[in-house]
């Protein structure tokens, strides 16, 4: 009698590298808390035994991936991909995080008093946005025109090998991670009291749909963005 060997997952593979595959395995890392993108290049592994959850359920999770059938951004140019990141996540950034820093404040200000954690939460929003409002100018004013301009051939950029600012930018992804992870422990886990009230509900639903936003937006540069970039020279 044959057997038929099942498919697997490499647990030494890279958390962002599983995801740049199969975009959907994002959502199985969502769940499991592991941040694919500021720290993509942990193995699942060791993402996994940090985490604290079974490396072995974490794989039948991703084998169980159907990609959705829309078409895979990853699989876009380096220009047709900044065009997507700039309409898609830039813009939900810039509409969203005023709203947030608003939102905080006041459910800070009306329920801090029995939940204290609420002035973390509050504090925590307002430095995410101070963190990603400038790294999002640098991307739109400096380094996405400078991938157009690769697109077309080898140029002399003004700021030199594209790889300076790319470095900055991951640099700065990792800041903007361990804020959104400072922030989710400060919120415990986005739970909602049951003296919560309608505002506060909001806000713990819009603050992990920003962290999830925010992990594909870091996801797509870091690990598709970048490397075709910096294959492309400058």
């Amino acid at each position: 009698m044959t057997t038929v060997d099942r498919p697997s997952i490499d647990p030494s593979r890279s958390l962002g590298e599983l995801v740049a595959e199969r975009p959907a395995r994002a959502r199985v890392f969502e769940a499991a808390g592991l941040d694919y993108c500021c720290r993509g290049k942990r193995s699942l592994e060791d993402a996994a035994a940090s985490a604290g959850v079974q490396v072995d359920a974490v794989i039948a999770d991703l084998l169980a991936v159907v990609e959705p059938g829309a078409a895979d951004v990853d699989a876009l140019g380096p220009a047709e991909l900044v065009d997507h990141i700039e309409s898609t996540h830039h813009v939900y950034l810039h509409q969203e995080l005023p709203a947030l820093d608003a939102l905080a404040t006041k459910v800070a200000g009306v329920h801090g008093g029995r939940h204290p954690e609420l002035l973390d939460v509050a504090r925590l929003v307002t430095a995410l946005r101070a963190d990603l409002e400038p790294h999002l100018a640098k991307e739109e004013q400096v380094l996405f025109p400078a991938v157009r301009r690769l697109v077309d051939g080898p140029v002399d950029l003004p700021v030199g090998s594209v790889s300076n600012p790319i470095r900055v930018m991951m640099s700065e992804h990792e800041q903007a991670g361990e804020l959104l992870a400072q922030l989710r422990a400060a919120a415990k886990g986005f739970e909602v009291p049951a003296d919560g009230c309608v505002s506060y509900r909001s806000l713990y639903e819009r603050l992990p749909a920003l962290e999830a936003d925010t992990f594909r937006h870091i996801h797509l540069e870091n690990n598709v963005l970048f490397p075709a970039v910096e294959a492309l020279g400058s």
